[in-house]
């Protein structure tokens, strides 16, 4: 199985960035595909981006959660997933889980589901 650490959350003001990475060891990284989600006190886990086996392929929320603020990317020799978010918003507050689904094609997955393995989570906390 393969094992995931987030890091690189923390308290940043509405409008900052930050760079969240996730590193993965025990299996080989290009067997999985990946993916961001993110959970809110007293609320379900929610999707956030995802990226295929060779990073080709990438995806995120269909909401302004995501989509043109938040970068998803991977770096297969280093074992290393990344989510960059720009202007963040207090709203972006949550932990925020970096998962792995073991796959033989060139898919992404959008459902908590789908993937087998994850991090302990790190938080993010956006003040307005």
């Amino acid at each position: 199985q393969v094992q995931l650490v987030e890091s690189g959350g923390g308290l940043v003001q509405a409008g900052g960035s930050l760079r969240l990475s996730c590193s993965a060891s025990g299996r080989t990284f290009t067997w999985y595909a990946m993916g961001w989600f993110r959970q809110a006190p007293g609320k379900e886990r929610l999707f956030v981006a995802a990226i295929s086996r060779s990073g080709i392929t990438t995806y995120y929320a269909d909401s302004d959660s995501a989509k043109g603020r938040f970068t998803i990317s991977r770096d297969n020799a280093k074992n290393m997933l990344y989510l960059q978010m720009n202007n963040l918003k207090p709203a972006d507050t949550a932990v925020y889980f970096c998962a792995a689904n073991r796959t033989n094609t060139g898919d992404y997955y959008v459902a908590p589901s789908e993937y087998s393995y994850w991090g302990q989570g790190t938080q993010v906390t956006v003040s307005s």
